[in-house]
């Protein structure tokens, strides 16, 4: 297939582009680069057979539809993945109206563009990146999260997330309706961790604001590369848990990626799909702690502080859906290889992408 993939120089996005690549498909990475990495892209190249000739980079901000609009004419994709988006909780409360702007804008941008290709027939098939946020915050009684659960986000990312869904949704009864192919999928993400275990792709953010590569990063000493203090604060001790901290579920980013291959194999012409990506285990934030250490045989400098605003006790997934319907399980179930896959590539690349 030829596959777009927004956001293809990023974290999440980079790992997808290398699996595809590794599938025999053809891919076109859109990304504008603002937090995305060239050397993500380099990587790939360097590690795929051929990848020169099935991979194509176009540096374009998705609100750019006079740019947007005959590149992805050109490439006419048989389907997208589009990860492309700003997804910082924090970010988002003290900027709303660039994540509306980013996030949604962006998005249906990028809609109108498949739909103006394969000669106005639009791309059949389109992948959206969603997250746990969209969910809110449940309580105790509704943790595992089903698919079923009420969406009520807390936070402007959460909402500009929900809103895409709501804006899919939208255009695939228009499509129906019409008799025009096309059919999406919402997968709904919850922590995403770890690194492509072949050691080619890592996870590069500045500032790095997540929990498992910021421990790492403290541990080794490197965090000041990244933006961030050498000692990882954690927030909240006294959480109705195990142990006082709160508990998360971390899914391995090459088996979050798995889910989207096998969801593009599902699709069908009306079909609308919604999928919990998640182990359906947590770990709390202690428990991640004693892990890095475990892993790299080293202390990690922390420091307790208070609870923030709006985080839950826990946060967990019920991706028995997935299960069910597509045979999807996560490979990578064990916490410290999630972490050791991330240990190995901030051992050997201690500046990230950065040269």
């Amino acid at each position: 297939m030829r596959i777009l993939v927004t956001g293809g120089a990023g974290y999440i996005g980079s790992h997808a582009t290398l699996r595809l690549l590794r599938d025999g498909h053809e891919v076109l990475v859109i990304d504008n680069l603002s937090r995305g990495h060239a050397g993500a892209l380099g990587a790939v190249r360097r590690s795929v057979a051929n990848a020169e000739a099935r991979l194509t980079f176009a540096k374009i901000d998705l609100l750019d539809e006079a740019a947007l609009v005959p590149a992805v004419s050109a490439f006419d994709p048989d389907a997208v993945l589009h990860f492309a988006a700003m997804a910082y909780v924090g970010e988002s409360v003290a900027s709303p109206l660039e994540y509306w702007r980013v996030n949604v804008a962006g998005g249906v941008s990028l809609l109108r563009a498949c739909a103006a290709s394969r000669g106005g027939a639009g791309v059949p098939r389109f992948v959206f990146s969603s997250t746990t946020a969209t969910y809110g915050q449940p309580a105790p009684h509704e943790v595992p999260i089903v698919e079923t659960m009420a969406q009520a986000p807390i936070n402007p990312y959460g909402a500009s997330k929900l809103a895409m869904e709501r804006v899919l949704r939208d255009h695939a009864a228009a499509c129906s309706a019409a008799g025009r192919e096309f059919s999406c999928a919402f997968l709904r993400y919850f922590n995403v961790a770890g690194c492509d275990r072949a050691g080619v792709l890592g996870e590069h953010h500045a500032p790095e604001t997540h929990l498992i590569p910021t421990l790492i990063q403290a541990a080794l000493g490197i965090r000041e590369h990244f933006r961030g203090e050498n000692v990882v604060t954690l927030y909240g001790s006294d959480y109705p848990t195990p142990d006082g901290t709160a508990i998360r579920d971390y899914i391995h980013v090459e088996d979050l990626v798995d889910a989207h291959v096998r969801v593009l194999a599902a699709m069908s012409p009306g079909r609308v799909l919604a999928y919990n990506l998640g182990r359906g285990r947590g770990s709390s934030v202690k428990e991640v702690v004693a892990s890095v250490e475990r892993v790299l045989g080293r202390s990690v400098p922390v420091k307790m502080g208070p609870r923030r605003a709006g985080d839950p006790a826990e946060l967990t997934a019920d991706a028995s859906l997935i299960a069910r319907e597509l045979g999807w399980s996560p490979r990578v179930a064990d916490l410290d290889d999630i972490v050791s896959s991330a240990c190995s590539w901030f051992a050997a690349h201690r500046r990230g992408y950065d040269v």
